[in-house]
């Protein structure tokens, strides 16, 4: 392989790498724990976007068990998050490993 087609890999890779951070921008993927209860939902690099909690399960006696169904429906939602990422890579390296994470990205 020659200097001229490694420099073209690279801006298509680089190229490819654009496309893909302006698609996890728009991505949506939502997650929800307390069967419903609490939903979050994070962007496809995993920024949170938006709780929602249903008011029955707001009680003044017992915020540490609201505190743990947001966080688990955050963590949820995260965890699909980095799967769309996952995805995402592997259709950018046509399937080889990406073991090199992006800046701002996981």
């Amino acid at each position: 392989m020659n200097m001229q087609q490694l420099l073209k890999m690279g801006q298509k890779m680089q190229s490819q790498m654009a496309e893909i951070q302006e698609n996890l921008d728009r991505e949506e993927v939502t997650a929800s724990a307390g069967g419903g209860m609490v939903t979050a939902t994070v962007d496809g690099k995993g920024s949170v976007r938006g709780i929602s909690i249903d008011p029955t399960v707001v009680d003044p006696e017992d915020v540490e068990m609201l505190e743990d169904l947001v966080l688990a429906a955050i963590s949820e939602a995260q965890n699909q998050a980095r799967k769309v990422y996952d995805e995402e890579m592997k259709k950018a390296t046509g399937g080889m490993p990406f073991p090199m994470k992006l800046p701002g990205l996981f």
